[in-house]
Protein backbone atom coordinates (compact mmCIF):
# COMPACT_ATOMS: atom_id res chain seq x y z
CA UNK A 1 0.00 0.00 0.00
CA UNK A 2 1.34 3.42 -0.98
CA UNK A 3 1.97 6.20 1.50
CA UNK A 4 -0.94 7.95 -0.02
CA UNK A 5 -3.20 5.40 0.52
CA UNK A 6 -2.22 4.67 3.89
CA UNK A 7 -2.76 8.20 4.42
CA UNK A 8 -6.27 8.35 2.82
CA UNK A 9 -7.11 5.33 4.54
CA UNK A 10 -5.88 7.10 7.90
CA UNK A 11 -7.76 10.15 7.37
CA UNK A 12 -11.46 7.87 5.65
CA UNK A 13 -11.10 6.16 9.34
CA UNK A 14 -10.59 9.69 11.36
CA UNK A 15 -13.64 10.66 9.18
CA UNK A 16 -15.68 7.76 10.49
CA UNK A 17 -14.60 7.51 14.02
CA UNK A 18 -15.32 11.47 14.61
CA UNK A 19 -18.96 10.99 12.61
CA UNK A 20 -19.82 8.21 15.23
CA UNK A 21 -18.72 10.34 18.15
CA UNK A 22 -20.53 13.36 16.28
CA UNK A 23 -23.69 10.77 16.47
CA UNK A 24 -23.62 9.36 20.32
CA UNK A 25 -23.01 12.77 21.65
CA UNK A 26 -26.19 14.26 19.79
CA UNK A 27 -28.07 11.21 20.71
CA UNK A 28 -31.23 12.50 22.89
CA UNK A 29 -31.00 11.79 26.39
CA UNK A 30 -31.25 9.39 27.77
CA UNK A 31 -30.65 6.19 25.36
CA UNK A 32 -29.57 4.09 28.14
CA UNK A 33 -30.67 3.16 31.52
CA UNK A 34 -30.80 5.49 34.40
CA UNK A 35 -30.00 4.80 38.17
CA UNK A 36 -31.61 6.58 41.00
CA UNK A 37 -29.65 5.90 44.02
CA UNK A 38 -31.91 5.96 47.70
CA UNK A 39 -30.19 5.79 50.82
CA UNK A 40 -32.34 3.76 52.37
CA UNK A 41 -33.36 0.00 52.45
CA UNK A 42 -36.72 -0.83 49.82
CA UNK A 43 -39.99 -0.61 52.02
CA UNK A 44 -39.45 2.88 53.30
CA UNK A 45 -41.11 6.38 52.23
CA UNK A 46 -37.98 7.26 50.46
CA UNK A 47 -37.99 4.03 48.38
CA UNK A 48 -41.75 4.01 47.75
CA UNK A 49 -41.80 7.54 46.33
CA UNK A 50 -38.34 6.86 43.94
CA UNK A 51 -40.21 3.91 42.52
CA UNK A 52 -43.13 5.90 41.89
CA UNK A 53 -41.30 8.50 39.90
CA UNK A 54 -38.75 5.89 38.71
CA UNK A 55 -41.73 4.16 37.15
CA UNK A 56 -43.17 6.91 35.32
CA UNK A 57 -40.37 8.04 33.71
CA UNK A 58 -39.36 4.33 32.55
CA UNK A 59 -43.18 4.84 30.50
CA UNK A 60 -42.34 8.41 29.30
CA UNK A 61 -38.63 7.85 27.90
CA UNK A 62 -38.53 3.82 27.07
CA UNK A 63 -35.45 3.15 29.43
CA UNK A 64 -35.27 1.77 32.81
CA UNK A 65 -34.99 3.64 35.72
CA UNK A 66 -33.93 1.13 38.05
CA UNK A 67 -34.11 2.34 41.90
CA UNK A 68 -30.07 1.60 43.83
CA UNK A 69 -30.87 1.15 47.39
CA UNK A 70 -27.36 1.74 49.42
CA UNK A 71 -28.41 2.72 52.91
CA UNK A 72 -26.15 2.55 56.15
CA UNK A 73 -24.28 5.06 57.83
CA UNK A 74 -26.78 7.61 59.04
CA UNK A 75 -27.90 7.80 54.59
CA UNK A 76 -24.30 8.66 53.86
CA UNK A 77 -22.71 5.32 52.12
CA UNK A 78 -25.80 6.40 49.21
CA UNK A 79 -24.64 10.00 49.07
CA UNK A 80 -21.14 9.25 49.21
CA UNK A 81 -21.62 6.98 45.96
CA UNK A 82 -23.80 8.95 44.24
CA UNK A 83 -21.75 12.09 44.57
CA UNK A 84 -18.57 10.02 43.02
CA UNK A 85 -20.58 9.11 40.20
CA UNK A 86 -20.09 10.39 36.39
CA UNK A 87 -21.57 13.32 36.46
CA UNK A 88 -23.78 12.48 32.83
CA UNK A 89 -27.44 12.07 33.69
CA UNK A 90 -27.44 8.24 34.42
CA UNK A 91 -26.80 8.06 37.78
CA UNK A 92 -29.02 10.38 40.17
CA UNK A 93 -29.69 10.63 43.98
CA UNK A 94 -32.47 11.36 46.12
CA UNK A 95 -31.91 13.67 49.12
CA UNK A 96 -33.83 14.03 52.10
CA UNK A 97 -33.68 15.81 55.43
CA UNK A 98 -31.43 13.88 56.81
CA UNK A 99 -28.82 14.90 54.47
CA UNK A 100 -29.49 18.11 54.66
CA UNK A 101 -28.96 17.57 58.76
CA UNK A 102 -26.23 15.29 58.54
CA UNK A 103 -24.46 18.42 56.69
CA UNK A 104 -23.52 19.82 60.60
CA UNK A 105 -24.12 16.43 62.38
CA UNK A 106 -21.43 14.76 60.96
CA UNK A 107 -18.27 16.04 62.32
CA UNK A 108 -16.63 14.74 58.93
CA UNK A 109 -18.00 13.75 55.80
CA UNK A 110 -16.57 12.70 52.11
CA UNK A 111 -18.79 14.54 50.16
CA UNK A 112 -21.69 18.33 50.30
CA UNK A 113 -24.54 18.15 49.89
CA UNK A 114 -24.25 21.52 47.91
CA UNK A 115 -20.97 21.53 46.22
CA UNK A 116 -21.35 17.92 45.04
CA UNK A 117 -24.95 17.93 43.42
CA UNK A 118 -26.58 20.18 41.30
CA UNK A 119 -30.70 20.07 42.61
CA UNK A 120 -32.90 19.10 39.89
CA UNK A 121 -36.55 19.00 41.74
CA UNK A 122 -38.25 19.05 45.23
CA UNK A 123 -40.13 16.41 44.99
CA UNK A 124 -42.81 15.70 48.20
CA UNK A 125 -42.93 16.94 51.55
CA UNK A 126 -44.54 14.23 53.99
CA UNK A 127 -45.73 14.49 57.51
CA UNK A 128 -44.58 12.12 60.53
CA UNK A 129 -46.94 10.01 62.60
CA UNK A 130 -46.79 8.86 66.06
CA UNK A 131 -47.72 5.18 66.59
CA UNK A 132 -47.01 2.91 69.37
CA UNK A 133 -47.44 -1.17 69.38
CA UNK A 134 -51.21 -2.13 70.16
CA UNK A 135 -49.71 -3.65 73.37
CA UNK A 136 -48.87 -0.30 74.92
CA UNK A 137 -51.71 0.86 76.76
CA UNK A 138 -52.02 4.57 75.52
CA UNK A 139 -54.29 5.76 73.01
CA UNK A 140 -53.67 9.20 73.10
CA UNK A 141 -50.71 11.60 73.17
CA UNK A 142 -51.46 12.63 76.35
CA UNK A 143 -51.22 8.89 77.51
CA UNK A 144 -47.96 8.23 75.88
CA UNK A 145 -46.63 11.03 78.06
CA UNK A 146 -47.95 10.23 81.20
CA UNK A 147 -47.18 6.48 80.52
CA UNK A 148 -43.45 7.66 80.01
CA UNK A 149 -42.97 10.00 82.72
CA UNK A 150 -44.33 7.27 85.54
CA UNK A 151 -41.63 4.87 83.88
CA UNK A 152 -38.93 6.91 82.93
CA UNK A 153 -36.03 5.22 80.66
CA UNK A 154 -38.88 2.10 80.89
CA UNK A 155 -40.10 2.76 76.58
CA UNK A 156 -38.20 3.32 73.53
CA UNK A 157 -38.27 4.58 70.24
CA UNK A 158 -37.26 3.55 66.66
CA UNK A 159 -36.31 5.88 64.21
CA UNK A 160 -34.34 6.17 60.70
CA UNK A 161 -31.16 6.51 62.05
CA UNK A 162 -29.28 8.71 64.47
CA UNK A 163 -29.65 12.68 63.27
CA UNK A 164 -32.29 11.72 60.98
CA UNK A 165 -35.83 13.49 61.04
CA UNK A 166 -37.57 10.78 63.10
CA UNK A 167 -34.53 10.95 65.72
CA UNK A 168 -34.58 14.71 66.34
CA UNK A 169 -38.38 15.16 65.99
CA UNK A 170 -38.32 12.64 68.48
CA UNK A 171 -36.24 14.59 70.50
CA UNK A 172 -38.02 17.83 70.21
CA UNK A 173 -41.00 15.95 70.91
CA UNK A 174 -39.07 14.20 74.72
CA UNK A 175 -37.74 18.63 75.13
CA UNK A 176 -41.74 19.69 74.67
CA UNK A 177 -43.44 17.03 76.69
CA UNK A 178 -40.75 15.99 79.23
CA UNK A 179 -41.55 12.14 78.05
CA UNK A 180 -38.73 10.15 78.80
CA UNK A 181 -38.08 7.58 76.05
CA UNK A 182 -34.80 6.20 74.51
CA UNK A 183 -33.54 6.51 70.61
CA UNK A 184 -33.07 2.73 69.32
CA UNK A 185 -31.84 3.89 65.63
CA UNK A 186 -32.05 1.22 62.46
CA UNK A 187 -30.70 1.70 59.11
CA UNK A 188 -34.37 2.54 57.57
CA UNK A 189 -37.86 2.86 58.34
CA UNK A 190 -38.66 -0.48 56.76
CA UNK A 191 -36.09 -2.12 59.61
CA UNK A 192 -37.54 -0.05 62.13
CA UNK A 193 -41.44 -0.56 61.18
CA UNK A 194 -40.63 -4.14 61.44
CA UNK A 195 -39.01 -4.33 64.90
CA UNK A 196 -41.96 -1.66 66.10
CA UNK A 197 -45.07 -4.26 64.78
CA UNK A 198 -42.92 -7.29 66.64
CA UNK A 199 -42.87 -5.46 69.47
CA UNK A 200 -38.90 -4.82 70.06
CA UNK A 201 -39.32 -1.55 70.28
CA UNK A 202 -42.42 0.75 71.98
CA UNK A 203 -42.94 4.07 69.49
CA UNK A 204 -41.97 5.64 66.56
CA UNK A 205 -41.63 8.77 65.04
CA UNK A 206 -42.90 7.17 61.40
CA UNK A 207 -43.13 8.35 58.27
CA UNK A 208 -46.52 8.74 56.74
CA UNK A 209 -46.08 6.75 53.34
CA UNK A 210 -44.46 3.73 55.02
CA UNK A 211 -46.53 4.24 58.07
CA UNK A 212 -50.22 4.24 57.00
CA UNK A 213 -50.79 0.62 55.76
CA UNK A 214 -49.92 -0.65 59.15
CA UNK A 215 -51.94 1.94 61.21
CA UNK A 216 -54.77 0.98 59.12
CA UNK A 217 -54.11 -3.13 59.27
CA UNK A 218 -53.99 -2.35 62.81
CA UNK A 219 -50.44 -3.74 63.44
CA UNK A 220 -49.40 -0.56 64.94
CA UNK A 221 -51.81 2.74 66.92
CA UNK A 222 -51.35 6.13 65.17
CA UNK A 223 -51.97 8.77 68.23
CA UNK A 224 -50.96 11.71 66.21
CA UNK A 225 -49.52 13.61 63.46
CA UNK A 226 -46.40 15.92 62.95
CA UNK A 227 -47.32 18.65 60.31
CA UNK A 228 -48.54 22.06 61.90
CA UNK A 229 -52.55 20.87 60.52
CA UNK A 230 -54.18 17.63 59.90
CA UNK A 231 -53.36 15.38 57.06
CA UNK A 232 -55.67 14.48 54.67
CA UNK A 233 -54.71 10.98 54.23
CA UNK A 234 -55.88 10.29 58.22
CA UNK A 235 -58.34 13.81 59.09
CA UNK A 236 -59.05 11.61 62.14
CA UNK A 237 -55.78 11.81 63.56
CA UNK A 238 -54.98 14.90 65.71
CA UNK A 239 -51.81 17.18 65.26
CA UNK A 240 -49.15 16.64 68.13
CA UNK A 241 -49.17 20.15 68.79
CA UNK A 242 -53.27 20.42 69.05
CA UNK A 243 -52.95 16.97 71.49
CA UNK A 244 -50.99 19.05 73.99
CA UNK A 245 -47.47 19.34 72.90
CA UNK A 246 -47.26 22.96 71.65
CA UNK A 247 -45.38 24.60 69.86
CA UNK A 248 -44.55 21.26 67.91
CA UNK A 249 -44.25 20.73 64.20
CA UNK A 250 -41.95 18.33 61.95
CA UNK A 251 -41.68 16.69 58.78
CA UNK A 252 -40.32 15.05 56.06
CA UNK A 253 -39.21 16.03 52.49
CA UNK A 254 -37.41 14.04 49.46
CA UNK A 255 -35.61 16.01 46.26
CA UNK A 256 -33.75 15.06 43.23
CA UNK A 257 -30.61 15.69 42.80
CA UNK A 258 -27.56 14.82 40.41
CA UNK A 259 -23.42 15.02 40.46
CA UNK A 260 -22.28 18.06 40.13
CA UNK A 261 -21.03 19.09 36.69
CA UNK A 262 -24.04 17.37 34.88
CA UNK A 263 -24.97 19.08 31.70
CA UNK A 264 -27.73 21.72 32.51
CA UNK A 265 -29.47 20.55 29.34
CA UNK A 266 -30.03 17.06 30.53
CA UNK A 267 -31.03 18.66 34.33
CA UNK A 268 -33.77 20.30 32.85
CA UNK A 269 -34.57 17.45 30.84
CA UNK A 270 -35.20 15.93 33.94
CA UNK A 271 -36.79 18.56 35.46
CA UNK A 272 -38.96 19.06 32.96
CA UNK A 273 -40.42 15.64 32.78
CA UNK A 274 -40.42 14.92 36.70
CA UNK A 275 -42.36 18.26 36.92
CA UNK A 276 -45.22 16.31 34.47
CA UNK A 277 -44.82 13.12 36.10
CA UNK A 278 -45.41 15.35 39.89
CA UNK A 279 -48.65 16.72 38.05
CA UNK A 280 -49.95 13.43 37.76
CA UNK A 281 -54.14 13.22 38.68
CA UNK A 282 -53.55 9.69 39.37
CA UNK A 283 -50.17 9.92 41.07
CA UNK A 284 -51.47 12.65 43.33
CA UNK A 285 -54.33 10.51 44.36
CA UNK A 286 -52.30 7.38 45.24
CA UNK A 287 -49.54 9.20 46.74
CA UNK A 288 -51.72 11.73 48.35
CA UNK A 289 -53.77 9.07 49.98
CA UNK A 290 -50.17 7.86 51.25
CA UNK A 291 -49.94 11.27 53.12
CA UNK A 292 -47.60 12.71 50.62
CA UNK A 293 -47.42 15.99 49.48
CA UNK A 294 -46.32 16.07 45.58
CA UNK A 295 -44.69 19.61 44.84
CA UNK A 296 -42.34 20.32 41.55
CA UNK A 297 -41.01 23.46 40.53
CA UNK A 298 -37.64 24.91 39.43
CA UNK A 299 -33.99 23.47 40.38
CA UNK A 300 -33.20 27.14 41.72
CA UNK A 301 -36.30 26.83 44.33
CA UNK A 302 -35.06 23.69 45.47
CA UNK A 303 -31.28 24.62 45.44
CA UNK A 304 -32.58 27.76 47.50
CA UNK A 305 -34.50 24.98 49.66
CA UNK A 306 -31.49 22.87 50.40
CA UNK A 307 -29.64 26.20 52.04
CA UNK A 308 -32.13 26.74 53.79
CA UNK A 309 -32.57 23.76 55.42
CA UNK A 310 -29.12 23.15 56.31
CA UNK A 311 -28.90 26.60 58.11
CA UNK A 312 -32.60 26.05 59.76
CA UNK A 313 -30.89 22.60 61.08
CA UNK A 314 -27.70 23.39 61.52
CA UNK A 315 -29.43 25.36 64.62
CA UNK A 316 -31.20 22.60 66.21
CA UNK A 317 -27.86 20.38 65.79
CA UNK A 318 -26.42 22.73 67.61
CA UNK A 319 -29.15 23.61 70.54
CA UNK A 320 -29.44 19.72 70.97
CA UNK A 321 -25.64 19.42 70.78
CA UNK A 322 -25.59 16.78 68.87
CA UNK A 323 -22.32 15.63 66.90
CA UNK A 324 -21.48 12.45 65.05
CA UNK A 325 -17.49 12.39 65.14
Amino acid sequence: MSQGVRTAAVIATLALATGASDSTLAQPYPNRPIRIVVAYPPGGGADVLARALGQKLTETWGQQVVIDNRPGGGANIGAELAARATPDGYTLFEATLTHAVNASLYAKLHYDLLKDFAPIILLSSVPGVLVVHPSLPVHSTRELIDYAKARPGKLNYASTGSGGPQHLGMELFKTLSGADLTHVPYKGAAPALTDLIGGQVHSMLGNMISTLPHMRSGKLRALAVTSAKRSQAAAELPTIAESGVAGFESGSWFGLVAPAGTPHPILQTINAEANRVLASAELRKRLGADGAELIGGTAQAFGDYLRSEIDKWAKVVRFAKMRVE
